[in-house]
C-alpha cells in the first residue's frame, strides 16, 4: 500500500508521515511547494503520477479569525482544494481520508454524535463542512475524521502560546465556557493510519479522552510546566475575537468503539508526553 499525504509541514501531517514511516508503509509527503491543491489540473497530474492507494488530506486553511476577512482564500483551499483531490481519488480508485473539525457544530450541551445536525458558526467551520460534502459527492471510499483543539511539535498551537506567555506574564485571562478535548497529533495520527488501511468507511470523531475548558487546559499547562502564571477564567463574552467559537466542542467517540478502533489516551496523558517532547520540565526548563 502507498499513501499520499497533503499538508506534511503542518502539525498533523508531520506526525502522519512519521507514523506511516514507523509502520513501514510507503508514503509521499507533500505540501504547497509540491503541487497546488486549488489547481484541478496540477492536482490531477501530480496525484495520478504517484497513483496512491489512499490520500490522507491534512492540508487546510486553519486561521480561524483571519478566515472571516479572507473567505475566498479559505474556501479555495478547504472546499475547492478538497473537491479537486476527491475527484482524482474517485477516478483512480484511491481511498480518501479527510481531516475535518469540531467547528462543523454550532452548540448544544451534549457530546456531538457523528449524525447530529451540523451548524457551523464561522467561515472556517462552514468551509470544512463544505469540504466534507465535496468528499461525499465524489466518492464512497472515504473517511471523514473530525477532531478538535489540536497540538503537536511541528507548528504553533495553544500549548506553545501558553508556555511562551507563561514565561512573560504573572497572569493570563483565558475563556472558561468553551468546552472541548485537546488532541495530540501523534495520537490522532495513529488512529488515522489505523483507519486508512481498512475498508471501514464513514464519518468519525477522534480526540483525546476527557474534556476541559480552555482555562482548565491553560492551568494544566502551567502546573505541568512548573510555571507560576495565574490563569484567570473569563466568559467568551469578555474575550473579543473576529470569529465566533462554539461553546460545546465535545465529540462523542462512540463511532470509534462501534468500528473497533482504539480510543486515544486522555488529554492529560497526552499533555505530559508533549511537554517531554518539547523538553519542558516541572522547573520550566
Amino acid at each position: 500500500m502507498k499513501i499520499l499525504v497533503t499538508g506534511c509541514n503542518g502539525q498533523l501531517g508531520h506526525d502522519v508521515i512519521k507514523t506511516l514511516k514507523k509502520r513501514n508503509i510507503e508514503c509521499l509527503a507533500t505540501d504547497v511547494g509540491d503541487f497546488d491543491i486549488t489547481d484541478a489540473l496540477a492536482a490531477r497530474v501530480f496525484i495520478e503520477a504517484y497513483c496512491p492507494d489512499a490520500v490522507i488530506h491534512c492540508a487546510a486553511y486553519t486561521a480561524v479569525d483571519r478566515a472571516e476577512d479572507d473567505e475566498e482564500n479559505c474556501r479555495r483551499v478547504n472546499v475547492l482544494g478538497t473537491e479537486n483531490i476527491a475527484a482524482v481519488c474517485a477516478d483512480i480508485g484511491a481511498k480518501l481520508l479527510y481531516v475535518s473539525t469540531d467547528y462543523v457544530y454550532g452548540g448544544g450541551s451534549e457530546p456531538h454524535e457523528v449524525g447530529d445536525p451540523v451548524a457551523p458558526i464561522n467561515v472556517y467551520g462552514k468551509t470544512k463542512l463544505e469540504g466534507e460534502l465535496a468528499v461525499r459527492k465524489h466518492t464512497d471510499r472515504f473517511f471523514i475524521v473530525r477532531t478538535s483543539w489540536v497540538f503537536g511539535k511541528n507548528g504553533s498551537n495553544f500549548v506553545k502560546t501558553m508556555l511562551r506567555l507563561g514565561e512573560q506574564r504573572d497572569s493570563l485571562t483565558v475563556v472558561c465556557d468553551q468546552i472541548g478535548s485537546p488532541t495530540y497529533t501523534p495520537d490522532l495520527a495513529a488512529v488515522i493510519c489505523d483507519m486508512v488501511t481498512t475498508e471501514k468507511y464513514g464519518v468519525y470523531h477522534a480526540t483525546n479522552e476527557n474534556t476541559c475548558s480552555w482555562a482548565e487546559f491553560a492551568a494544566a499547562i502551567m502546573e505541568r510546566a512548573g510555571l507560576k502564571t495565574r490563569i484567570i477564567p473569563i466568559p467568551t463574552s469578555e474575550y473579543k475575537s473576529r470569529a465566533q467559537r462554539p461553546l460545546n466542542s465535545v465529540l462523542s467517540k462512540r463511532c470509534l468503539d462501534e468500528a473497533g478502533f482504539e480510543r486515544l489516551p486522555t488529554w492529560q496523558n497526552a499533555l505530559d508526553r508533549y511537554l517531554v517532547e518539547l523538553g519542558v520540565s516541572k522547573d520550566g526548563a
